[in-house]
């Protein structure tokens, strides 16, 4: 596909909202609810991920809460594979792994059940937006550490600008929209 020429590509583009000074002054927020709200945006995101990953050989779909569900889910029901929820603390019920990574002031930490994936299983990750990486990188560190196999990271936006792809060398990386500043 050719992004300068895909017409689907400047529908999705054209449904990204930024917000200015938001959360704090000097960011420009990248709000994806206006193509979430979209009859045509949102499906297209998820057909337009699938293409990307299709040749992966993706067995299982894994993303962090919350938005992350929201392109995991219908594309893990697109592709006819599972999907395994990625939680903050405290929110799954059963046994479960975890890893802890460094945010800019502090930590946090993401869980997933313990039986949620299987040695040598093909993961796909999938989150909304890779901004700085921390959080996806935890995640891919998680499934490694349960191990599964990241064959991919997907996301519908990428900040390059934040280098977060810097944080995840081993994967390889697909994005739908692009952000350079």
């Amino acid at each position: 596909m050719n992004e300068s020429t895909d017409t689907r590509i400047d529908l999705l583009r054209s449904k990204i909202a930024t917000v200015a000074d938001f959360p704090a002054p000097g960011i420009q927020f990248k709000d994806i609810t206006p193509l979430l709200a979209c009859p045509r945006a949102f499906p297209t995101s998820i057909e337009l991920l699938e293409e990307r990953v299709a040749h992966l050989g993706v067995e299982i779909i894994a993303a962090p809460e919350s938005r992350g569900f929201l392109f995991g889910v219908p594309l893990a029901m697109r592709m006819n594979v599972g999907f395994v929820p990625i939680r903050k603390p405290g929110k799954l019920p059963r046994e479960i792994h975890s890893v802890e990574y460094s945010l800019e002031y502090g930590t946090d930490t993401v869980e997933m059940h313990s039986d949620s994936i299987q040695p040598g299983q093909k993961v796909l990750m999938v989150d909304d937006v890779l901004a700085t990486g921390g959080t996806m990188a935890a995640c891919c560190e998680l499934v490694e550490k349960m191990g599964g196999v990241v064959i991919g990271c997907a996301f519908l936006m990428e900040l390059t600008f934040l280098g977060g792809r810097a944080k995840l060398p081993d994967a390889q990386v697909f994005h739908l929209l692009e952000e350079n500043d």
